[in-house]
């Protein structure tokens, strides 16, 4: 089997949906999350040769904090 294209966890730039994150990577699909456009799965063969390997560092996950609800007083 070849090795994926892409490792996981690599910065990829896409013409259409921007920046993002390789999820999963094989030689049948590739799942990249975009910063501004969520999770895709594209057919490798078609969306690789259209991704850049971008340098910039990681994004932040948002949901590492938890969600803080406001405390409810119980009534």
């Amino acid at each position: 089997m070849a090795k994926p294209a892409f490792a996981t966890g690599a910065q990829v730039e896409h013409p259409k949906f921007g920046l993002g994150s390789v999820i999963s990577c094989n030689d049948e699909h590739i799942v990249i999350k975009f910063d501004d456009h969520g999770e895709k799965k594209f057919v490798s063969s078609i969306a690789v040769p259209n991704l850049k390997k971008s340098d910039r560092q990681p994004p932040a996950e948002k949901k590492r904090g938890g969600k803080k609800k406001a405390a409810t007083p119980a009534s």
